[in-house]
Order: structure tokens, then C-alpha cells, then sequence
């Protein structure tokens, strides 16, 4: 049964409005489709029907997240993360401290650690930087965020996995083509922390800033073998392909694989191997939430996708004159921007809008591309956790924090722009 535009754009607009209001997103994007459903004339064994079916169609992307989880774990749990961080930032001069902060999220969302969390673990050293060089809480965090998106939209984070499998592409395939995006991106950050350096409160001299204890830290020789297992073993078939070696090209390990296998090497080469369950099981509690909230997407996706508004949407890029490339970055835009979430607004956008992207004569690799960048340009506003959390890391109240969402913008607005003029098909 096909149901009515205008009640699946009810369901999901019910559900935008939920999270607002502060319900929890799992519940309001269920409860959205469980509306537009009805409302578009379904019975309710058939909008269970439709719903279920939604959120089976996200489980390819679950599995590859919980994977994620053992690296993650890893990561965050041995402190690697912090040692990778901490090392980057001593290693520039105080002249590119702004790089260094930038550089140092970016890495680690890069290699598989959340957003938040990297902002988390960085934010410390940030304090202490802006104590030392005078430089305002606005900038740092800036440079913090600006940072943490470029590397998200390379690394082997659920919002990269759900845009590769709503795309059906390798989630390899995905990160290298966000690579160019990602270093416009950083570039970007690093030039607006700079002007904003002097602009906004500054870190007291006064306050104490508390930094993790360097004891019983791994090494940044054995810090770094976990990211550097994943990136070579995500990266043998795309580089056997561009170099036309078929033993590398037919090496399709899929993430699912590589990403624990990384973190269990990565353990080892710490000398940590009795932890190794305890990262584990830490980094699939970190992964919980995220796992909920794709299942909410994936039932509103089943709503959208039952319905006739994505060829609605198609009818009104193409009545407007406007290139249908631009569907894939407007997607991704709203999406992340109605659900706060990257991960969130990159299911939406790619479960319910991929056929109709993909009509434009777009490939699967650049309509990633494009929904995904896109998804990085206003998905930090307040209804989300990640305002909050990067708010409270470097002790910022909300007024000021509502300044940092329109420079994060502009940092997310080039990568989309860049992946969007690479991508599209625009000339």
C-alpha cells in the first residue's frame, strides 16, 4: 500500500517536533511513523508491518556499529585516544596551537571515536592552551568542533556506515571520498578559530583544569596500531583497484571484520589483553544509544520510503529548475538538522531519498558523499546531546554556545559544497 505524501511528511514532522519537546528520539520517530501510518489509511497490523520492515532495513548498519564498538572501546578505554590527542597538540609550537586542537579531533573522529567523546578527551588540553595563549573559549571550541566533523565524515563512525549502506557502496569507498571535503574542512576551522581567537570569553587564569593521568597510558608506538590496523585493512581493496592488483581488489573484508579485528591487535600491541572484554563490553555500552536511535530512524524510513513523498520531492527539484544533485546535500541538511544527529539525518536521508538521489544519475559513492557532508552542516543544535556535551567540556553557557552553531555551519557548509561541486555532476 502506497500511503498519501502528506502523511508521511505529517508523521516525520510529528516526530521533529517530539524531539523538540525534549521526548526521547527513539520514541518520537516511532510514534511519528506509528501516526503517519494510520493517518495515511493503514490498518494497525499494517503499520506494524511497515514499521518492523523499516527498521529491519537498518540492521546491516546495527551490525556494523556494534562492530565499531570493540574499536571504539578500545580507543576511549585504554587511553590511546588521549595519547594520540596529547601527542599531537605538544608536537606543534604555540603559534599553531589552533591547528594542533583542530588536527588532534580530527584524528580521532577520524579513526573511530564519536564526536563527543573527542571533543571530550581533547577539551582538557584545549583549556589549558587558551589559559597559556589568552585565546577565547569560542575559538577553541570552534576549532574543537570544526575539527571533529572533518574527521567524522572519514572515519568508520555510524553516520559513515549508514550513509555506505543506504548507498550500497563499501564504507571504504565512502571515507576516501570524503577525504578532499574533510581537509577543506579542517583548512576552514583552523582560518575561523583564528579570527575568533580574541573574540568571546577566555579561560579564566583562575580555573583548574584537570587533564588524565599519564599513568598507565600505553605508548603512542602502540597507541596508534588499533586506527592504523582499521585504515590498512579498509583501505587493501580500494587501493587494489586503483593500482588494478586483483589478489587486492577481491579483498573484501567488510567492516564488520576489520573493525574488531583492529581492536583486538590493537590490545595486544598494548600489552593489555586481559582488558580486552572490558573494552568490549564499555564500548558496546557506548554504542547502545546510537543502535536505538537507527532503529527509530529506520522506522520512519519505512514510512517515507511507503509513501510518495520522495517522488514528490523530485517533482518539486524538478519544477523548480533547480539540479536534482542539490537533493542529496538538502537531505542530508535536514534531516541531521530536524534530529540533531549526523548518524540520525544521514538514515533518513539515504533510507528514504536514495532511489530518488539516484535518479538524478548521481553514482552511489557521490550521493554518499554529498547526504553525508551535507548531514555535518547544522546538526549541533540544541535538541541534540552533542550541543550539550560540547557545551559542558569546555564550561560554556548556553547563549555562548548558540554563537559556536553558525561557525560550525560554515565548517560543515564547505566540506557539503566541496563534495557537492566534486560529486555532482554540476558541469
Amino acid at each position: 500500500m502506497i500511503i498519501a505524501w502528506w502523511a508521511a511528511l505529517l508523521g516525520l514532522l510529528l516526530a521533529i517536533g517530539l524531539i523538540l519537546f525534549r521526548v526521547n528520539p527513539v520514541y518520537a520517530l516511532i510514534f511519528g511513523a506509528i501516526i503517519g501510518c494510520l493517518v495515511g489509511g493503514m490498518s494497525l497490523s499494517q503499520t506494524t508491518d511497515t514499521i518492523v520492515k523499516g527498521s529491519s532495513g537498518v540492521m546491516g548498519t546495527i551490525i556494523r556499529v556494534i562492530a565499531a564498538g570493540v574499536l571504539a572501546g578500545v580507543m576511549m578505554e585504554s587511553g590511546a585516544a588521549n595519547v594520540i590527542a596529547s601527542n599531537i597538540v605538544s608536537r606543534f609550537s604555540d603559534r599553531l596551537a589552533i591547528l594542533a586542537l583542530a588536527l588532534s579531533t580530527m584524528v580521532l573522529t577520524g579513526v573511530g571515536i564519536f564526536i563527543p567523546v573527542a571533543v571530550l578527551i581533547v577539551a582538557p588540553i584545549a583549556l589549558e592552551v587558551g589559559q597559556k595563549m589568552h585565546y577565547s573559549k569560542l575559538s577553541l571550541l570552534v576549532a574543537l568542533s570544526g575539527g571533529g566533523k572533518a574527521g567524522n565524515i572519514i572515519s568508520p563512525n555510524p553516520n559513515t556506515i549508514a550513509a555506505a549502506k543506504g548507498f550500497n557502496v563499501n564504507l571504504s569507498q565512502v571515507m576516501i571520498a570524503d577525504f578532499i571535503p574533510a581537509i577543506v574542512g579542517l583548512f576552514v576551522t583552523v582560518i575561523l578559530a583564528t579570527m575568533l581567537k580574541n573574540k568571546g570569553e577566555s579561560v579564566p587564569a583562575t580555573e583548574k583544569v584537570e587533564s588524565k593521568s599519564e599513568k598507565n597510558l600505553p605508548s603512542l608506538r602502540t597507541a596508534v596500531v588499533t586506527p592504523l590496523v582499521a585504515v590498512v585493512l579498509l583501505l587493501i581493496t580500494p587501493i587494489g583497484d586503483i593500482l588494478g592488483v586483483k589478489a587486492l581488489a577481491t579483498f573484501n573484508l567488510d567492516a564488520m571484520y576489520i573493525l574488531p579485528i583492529a581492536g583486538l591487535i590493537g590490545t595486544l600491541a598494548m600489552g593489555q589483553r586481559k582488558q580486552f572484554l572490558q573494552y568490549m563490553q564499555k564500548g558496546l555500552a557506548r554504542m547502545t544509544d546510537v543502535v536505538m536511535i537507527l532503529i527509530g530512524a529506520g522506522a520512519i524510513a519505512g514510512l517515507v520510503s511507503t509513501s510518495n513523498l520522495p517522488q514528490k520531492v523530485v517533482q518539486i527539484v524538478q519544477t523548480s529548475g533547480i539540479s536534482g544533485t542539490f537533493l542529496a546535500p538538502i537531505a542530508g541538511i535536514l534531516m541531521a538538522a530536524a534530529t540533531a544527529s549526523t548518524s540520525t539525518g544521514v538514515i533518513l536521508a539515504s533510507n528514504s531519498f536514495s532511489k530518488s538521489i539516484m535518479s538524478f544519475g548521481i553514482s552511489g559513492t557521490g550521493a554518499a558523499a554529498m547526504v553525508h557532508t551535507g548531514a555535518t552542516v547544522i546538526d549541533q543544535l540544541p535538541h541534540g546531546n552533542y550541543f550539550h556535551v560540547t557545551a559542558k567540556a569546555v564550561d560554556m553557557h548556553f547563549k555562548e554556545r548558540m554563537t559556536v552553531v553558525f561557525w560550525e555551519m560554515l565548517v560543515g557548509l564547505s566540506m557539503t559544497i566541496v563534495a557537492t561541486l566534486m560529486y555532482g555532476n554540476l558541469f
